[in-house]
């Protein structure tokens, strides 16, 4: 089976996602966002990248609405290190990758936080969905339980 990826659109490449991140970097969150900051697994450089951190059951999480991204491939081969950062904070993470069956309530916690803003890349489920929808789109949208280091 190949990744599932859904590339983001002109408006959100370069409008969307510049206002979050320019807000995020001057230390406003937009509904919780933070910068990813990231080595990239091919040049090392770092990649920073917008992000929406979930608080789900006193836990965070990272979601990859968009599936197979970049960040995604990163992460992993960062071995899940990497940072959040807002405004001038700046918070050294683990990201553990969760398994397909440990995610239908994290994917459901951000769909219901999420919908407007990212909905559309979940193939109709919804935060309402049953349990079989969810468990069938875990697959498709990685998820790192994000821990302080």
């Amino acid at each position: 089976m190949s990744a599932h990826y859904r590339a983001p659109g002109w408006f959100t490449r370069n409008i969307f996602n510049r206002v979050v991140a320019g807000l995020t970097r001057l230390g406003v969150s937009v509904w919780g966002s933070r910068m990813l900051r990231v080595r990239g697994r091919k040049t090392g450089d770092v990649r920073t990248t917008p992000v929406n951190l979930l608080t789900y059951n006193g836990t965070r999480y990272l979601v990859a609405p968009r599936g197979e991204t970049q960040w995604v491939r990163n992460i992993r081969a960062a071995d899940g290190a990497g940072e959040l950062a807002l405004g001038r904070k700046v918070e050294a993470f683990r990201g553990v990758e969760l398994s397909d069956d440990q995610k239908p309530d994290v994917l459901r916690a951000y769909l219901k936080r999420w919908k407007a803003e990212s909905g559309v890349f979940f193939d109709g489920v919804s935060a309402d969905s049953s349990d079989g929808e969810v468990a069938r789109i875990a697959p498709q949208h990685p998820v790192f339980r994000v821990e302080r280091t």
